[in-house]
C-alpha cells in the first residue's frame, strides 16, 4: 500500500519534477531563436553582446535577456567548440543563473553549462568568478572556454599561485574569471592587508559560480584559510615530547574514533608528569594543573594527537623530507597547507623531519563566510542532494537535479558484506579476475593510500596488470585516467579518480592521437587523426560490448556524496556500466558506525569463510549509518559557523574600516577625533568625575601626557588653579596637542603628513587585528569548558569578544595618537646611517641569493658535489673524520645525493 506522500507525488510530482517543469518554456524560447542566430556572422555574436549588454546595464532585468544571451552563448559555442548545448544543459544553466545548484551527472558537460550564466551575468559589467577545485582544472577550463568568451566578445582571465602581480590584477578585471576557492580567499585576506587602493586586486563580490560545489562549500568548510607569519621557534621542545609518547600504554588515554579525539586519562597524567620531571621539561614541584603549565600541556595534547590521530599515508605522507597532508575526500596532496596550534609540528617530530616554526595568525577566514561575500552564488556539482538541507540553511542554495541528456544505463548492485578484511580483498581480487577475463574495464575505488598499494600488492601476485593512482602518482593522474576506460584496464585509485576527469570507453581518443603524432613527427596529422578515431570506435565497441566500465569499492566512505562520486564514473552519457561495493565488519565505517546487530545477524546465519551477505536491507542499515554521520558532521559545521560568524562580524568592521581609510585623501578629522578620545579617557582616569581635588593624581596624568602626547605642558599647575575641573584640564590638553600636530604638519609639510597619518592608522590597525585574532584563537580553545558551569559557550564567547574588540578599538585609537606624536622628520645625518643600513641590507640579500644558487647548483648535482669533496687529500666516503667541515646545506660527501642536514649531518 502506498504512503500519502508517495501518492501525492504520483499525482502532483516531485518539487524538482516542477522546477524542471517550470524552465522548459525559457528552454523553447531559446530553440525558437537558434536559426536566427545561425545567420548571424561572428561580428555579428560580439554585436548582440554589446547590445546586450547595453540593456543590462540600461535597467533592463536579466531573466528578461536571458533567452536571447543563452542562443547567443549557444551559437558561440557551436563555432568555437564544436559543441552543442543539450536542452538539459541549457536547464542547467539557468538554475545557476536563478542562484540554485545544479546536481548533473558526470560526463553531462558542467563545464560548457557554467559559460551561459556566467556570459548572462558579465553584461552588467560587474565580473563573475567561475571557482574550480584545483589550479589544473582552473587553467583547463579558462583555456578551453576562453574560446566561447572570445568569440562573444567577453574578456576571460585565470588566477593561479605565485602569479606575477600584474598579471592577477589583469586576470580580475576580465569578465569572466577562473580560479580555485583557495586562491580566490587567500586574495581576498591579502588585499585587505594592502596598504595602497591600486595594490588591491579583486573587484566587487557580484556572482561565483563553484564547480564541485559540495568539496568546496561542505568538505572543506571546517577548513579555515589563514595567512600566518613565523613565530617563537620550539623544534626542541617537540623532540623532548615526541620521545616520551611512544611510551603510553593504552590505559594511559582514552581515544574516541567517533569525534576523532584523544584524551590523557588520571594515569596518563600521572605517568606524564614523572617522565617530563624526569626530562627536565617540568619544573620540581609543578603539576600539569599549575597555570604555568599550559604550554607544555599543549603540546603533550598536540604529541598524543600527532601519535594516536594521524596516520602515515592516510592523513599524510612524507615527501623530501618534509610532512604533505593528504585531502581525505579526493585522496591529493595539499601541497603548502599546513596543520595548527602546533599539530603539524608534532607530527614533524614523530616522522623525524626538519621541525618548521610555528606560525602566528595574520589573517584568517572560512570558505563558508567567504562565499556568502558574493551578491549572488551557484554550484555545480553531480552529488548534492543528500546535503541539500546544509546548503539552504547556511548558504540559502537551492538544489535541483537536472535530467539526463540519455538514460542511465549502470547496473547498480547491492553491497556484499564479508566478515573479516582478508576475506573481503580474496573476494575483490576474484572478481577483478573475472571482469578482466572478458576485457571489462575495472576502476578500484580505496580509501587511503595504503590501501591502495595492499591491494596492488595483491594484483600483482595474482599476475594481474594494473595502474595505481594515489597521491604519490598525482603527475600521472591525466595519464593514468586517460587509459582507464580501455578494454582490460584495471585501474585502483583512491578517491582523486572522483573530481574533474572523465573516464571514456575505450581511452581517450585525444591522448592517443597526441601520442600517435609524438611517435611519428614525421607522418601527416590528420591522417594519424583519422585513422586513430577509427580504431577508438572499434575499441569503444568492444568495451561496451564487455559491459562498460565496471567500479568496485573497497569501503564505504563517511558521506554518501563520495561513495556517488565514484559509482557516477561508470555509465556516462548513457553507456553501459557496473558498480558495486564489497565490505567487511572490519571496515572503519562499519565497526565505529555499524549496528552491532548485523554482526550479530551474520553470526546467526552461520555464513562460512568467505560467503558474503548481499541483501537491499544491508544497504539501507549502511545508509542510515552514513546518515547519522553526515548530521553529525553537518552540527559541527554549523557550531563552528556560529563561532565564525561572531569573528567575521568583527572582520568586516575592521576590513570596512580598512578601505575607507585606504579611500580617504584627509584623515587629519579622524585622527583628532582618536586624540581627543584619548584625551578624554586620560582625564577621566586621573581625574574621575564627581571627585574632590585631593583625589586626583595629577603627578600620573603629567605622565601619561608626556608619554601618549609628547607634549610637556604644566599639568599640575592648571589641576591646582581655583575653579579647575575636567573640563578646564581637557579642553587645554586638546588645545595643547592640537597646536602640537600643526607644528608637525608643518615641519613635514601637508601631503606628507597625510600621508604618514594614513600609514600609520593602518600599520596600527593590522598589529591589533592580528593580535586580537591570537586572543580569539586562545579563548575559543578555553571557553568551551564553560559548559560544565551551565553557561552557554558561544554566548560566552559573543559576550567576552564583543568586550576583546571594545578593548581593540580603544588601544587602536591610543596608539595612533602616541605613534604621531612621537613622530618628527630625520635629520641629514640620520638619513644618511638610514641608507647605508638599507645598502648593506641588499649586499647581504644578494650574498644570501648567490648562496642560495650554489646550494641549488649543488642539490642538481650531488655526484659533482661529492666528487670535488674527494678531490681533497686524504678524503675517504666511508670515513666522516676526513670529510672536513661541510656546509649544512652542501650535498652529504657521502654521496648519498642528499643534503648533509638530512643525512650524517642529521640532528639526533
Amino acid at each position: 500500500m502506498l504512503g500519502f506522500g508517495t501518492l501525492a507525488k504520483k499525482v502532483f510530482g516531485t518539487a524538482n519534477d516542477r522546477k524542471i517543469k517550470a524552465t522548459r518554456p525559457l528552454v523553447e524560447k531559446i530553440n525558437a531563436l537558434e536559426p536566427d542566430f545561425e545567420k548571424l556572422s561572428d561580428e555579428g555574436l560580439k554585436d548582440k553582446t554589446e547590445e546586450l549588454a547595453k540593456r543590462a546595464m540600461g535597467g533592463e532585468s536579466l531573466d528578461a535577456i536571458l533567452p536571447e544571451a543563452f542562443a547567443n552563448c549557444r551559437e558561440a559555442a557551436k563555432r568555437a567548440l564544436g559543441l552543442r548545448a543539450f536542452d538539459v544543459q541549457l536547464m542547467g544553466g539557468i538554475f545557476l543563473h536563478q542562484g540554485n545548484i545544479s546536481e548533473m551527472k558526470t560526463g553531462e558537460g558542467k563545464t560548457l553549462v557554467a559559460t551561459f550564466p556566467a556570459y548572462l551575468n558579465a553584461l552588467t559589467g560587474k565580473g563573475v568568478h567561475i571557482v574550480t577545485v584545483n589550479d589544473y582544472l582552473a587553467r583547463r577550463d579558462s583555456e578551453w572556454m576562453s574560446k566561447v568568451y572570445n568569440a562573444l566578445g567577453l574578456t576571460c582571465g585565470v588566477v593561479y599561485p605565485q602569479q606575477d602581480e600584474d598579471e592577477k590584477k589583469q586576470a580580475y578585471d576580465c569578465d569572466i574569471t577562473y580560479a580555485t576557492n583557495n586562491e580566490l580567499g587567500f586574495d581576498y585576506l591579502r588585499d585587505n592587508m594592502k596598504s595602497e587602493l591600486k595594490d588591491m586586486k579583486q573587484r566587487a563580490h557580484n556572482f561565483a559560480i563553484v564547480d564541485e560545489v559540495d568539496s568546496i562549500l561542505i568538505d572543506e568548510a571546517r577548513t579555515p584559510l589563514i595567512i600566518s607569519g613565523p613565530a617563537q621557534d620550539r623544534s626542541d621542545l617537540y623532540v623532548s615530547i615526541d620521545k616520551i609518547i611512544p611510551e603510553l600504554e593504552d590505559e594511559h588515554f582514552e581515544l574516541d574514533e567517533k569525534t576523532r579525539g584523544v584524551t590523557y586519562t588520571d594515569e596518563g597524567n600521572e605517568f606524564l608528569e614523572q617522565r617530563l620531571h624526569a626530562a627536565g621539561l617540568l619544573p620540581e614541584g609543578q603539576t600539569l594543573y599549575d597555570p604555568e603549565s599550559t604550554t607544555i600541556v599543549h603540546h603533550v595534547n598536540q604529541g598524543l594527537r600527532a601519535h594516536k590521530l594521524f596516520t602515515k599515508d592516510k592523513d599524510y605522507i612524507v615527501r623530501d623530507g618534509q610532512v604533505v597532508l593528504i585531502d581525505e575526500f579526493t585522496g591529493r596532496m595539499m601541497h603548502g597547507r599546513r596543520l595548527s596550534e602546533g599539530l603539524h609540528q608534532a607530527i614533524e617530530a614523530k616522522e623525524g623531519c626538519d621541525i618548521q616554526p610555528e606560525n602566528v595568525t595574520m589573517a584568517s577566514v572560512t570558505f563558508q563566510n567567504y562565499f556568502r561575500l558574493y551578491d549572488k552564488l551557484s554550484g555545480m556539482t553531480g552529488t548534492a542532494l543528500t546535503e541539500a538541507d546544509e546548503f539552504m540553511e547556511i548558504y540559502g542554495l537551492g538544489v535541483v537535479e537536472v535530467p539526463t541528456n540519455k538514460p542511465i544505463a549502470r547496473q547498480d548492485e547491492d553491497d556484499a558484506v564479508y566478515r573479516t578484511a582478508q576475506e573481503k580483498f580474496d573476494a575483490i581480487v576474484e572478481t577483478i579476475k573475472d571482469a578482466n577475463a572478458k576485457g571489462q574495464p575495472t576502476l578500484v575505488g580505496t580509501t587511503s593510500i595504503e590501501k591502495s598499494e595492499f591491494l596492488s600488492q595483491m594484483l600483482t601476485k595474482a599476475g594481474i596488470k594494473h595502474n595505481v593512482l594515489n597521491a604519490r602518482q598525482h603527475e600521472q593522474e591525466a595519464q593514468i585516467i586517460a587509459d582507464a576506460g580501455k578494454l582490460g584496464a584495471v585501474t585502483i585509485a583512491t578517491n582523486m579518480a572522483g573530481r574533474g576527469t572523465d573516464i571514456k570507453l575505450g581511452g581517450n581518443v585525444d591522448f592517443k592521437i597526441m601520442e600517435a603524432i609524438e611517435a611519428d613527427p614525421d607522418g601527416d596529422p590528420e591522417a594519424i587523426r583519422e585513422r586513430i578515431e577509427k580504431e577508438h570506435e572499434t575499441d569503444e565497441q568492444a568495451v561496451k560490448d564487455a559491459g562498460g566500465l565496471f567500479v568496485l569499492a573497497t569501503e564505504r566512505h563517511e558521506s554518501r556524496r563520495i561513495d556517488n562520486q565514484l559509482r557516477g564514473r561508470s555509465g556516462r552519457q548513457g553507456d553501459p556500466g557496473r558498480s558495486a561495493f564489497f565490505l567487511s565488519l572490519e571496515d572503519d565505517l562499519m565497526r565505529i558506525f555499524g549496528s552491532e546487530r548485523l554482526e550479530k545477524m551474520l553470526s546467526s546465519l552461520g555464513m562460512k569463510e568467505g560467503e558474503a551477505i548481499v541483501h537491499p536491507w544491508v544497504n539501507k542499515s549502511l545508509e542510515r549509518a552514513q546518515a547519522k554521520v553526515e548530521a553529525r558532521n553537518f552540527d559541527i559545521r554549523k557550531q563552528l559557523l556560529k563561532f565564525d560568524d561572531v569573528m567575521n562580524d568583527q572582520r568586516k568592521v575592521i576590513f570596512g574600516q580598512r578601505r575607507e581609510i585606504m579611500e580617504a585623501q584627509d584623515l587629519s578629522e579622524i585622527v583628532q577625533d582618536m586624540r581627543e578620545q584619548v584625551i578624554e579617557d586620560m582625564v577621566d582616569s586621573y581625574m574621575p568625575p564627581k571627585s574632590y581635588a585631593d583625589q586626583w593624581d595629577t603627578e600620573g596624568l603629567y605622565a601619561e601626557v608626556i608619554s601618549k602626547l609628547g607634549i610637556d605642558v604644566p599639568v599640575i599647575d592648571w589641576a591646582a588653579e581655583e575653579g579647575a575641573d575636567n573640563d578646564v584640564i581637557r579642553e587645554r590638553l586638546e588645545e595643547a596637542a592640537t597646536k602640537h600636530m600643526a607644528e608637525k604638519t608643518e615641519a613635514f609639510g601637508e601631503e606628507t603628513m597625510r600621508n604618514v597619518e594614513k600609514q600609520i592608522l593602518l600599520q596600527t590597525i593590522d598589529t591589533k587585528w592580528r593580535e586580537h585574532l591570537v586572543t580569539l584563537e586562545h579563548l575559543r580553545s578555553v571557553v568551551g569548558f564553560r559548559g560544565y558551569a551551565q553557561r552557554d559557550p558561544l554566548n560566552e564567547y559573543k559576550t567576552e569578544s564583543f568586550q576583546l574588540f571594545e578593548g581593540l578599538l580603544d588601544g587602536l585609537r591610543t596608539d595612533v595618537t602616541q605613534k604621531l606624536s612621537q613622530i618628527r622628520p630625520m635629520t641629514e645625518e640620520e638619513q644618511k646611517q638610514m641608507m647605508a643600513q638599507l645598502m648593506e641590507q641588499q649586499k647581504q640579500l644578494q650574498a644570501a641569493a648567490s648562496r642560495e644558487n650554489a646550494g641549488s647548483a649543488k642539490a642538481a648535482a650531488p655526484a659533482a658535489a661529492a666528487a670535488s669533496a674527494s678531490t681533497k687529500e686524504g678524503f675517504d666516503e666511508n670515513d666522516p673524520s676526513t670529510w672536513g667541515n661541510p656546509g649544512r646545506n652542501e650535498a652529504c660527501p657521502c654521496g648519498s645525493g642528499k643534503k648533509f642536514k638530512h643525512c650524517h649531518g642529521r640532528l639526533a
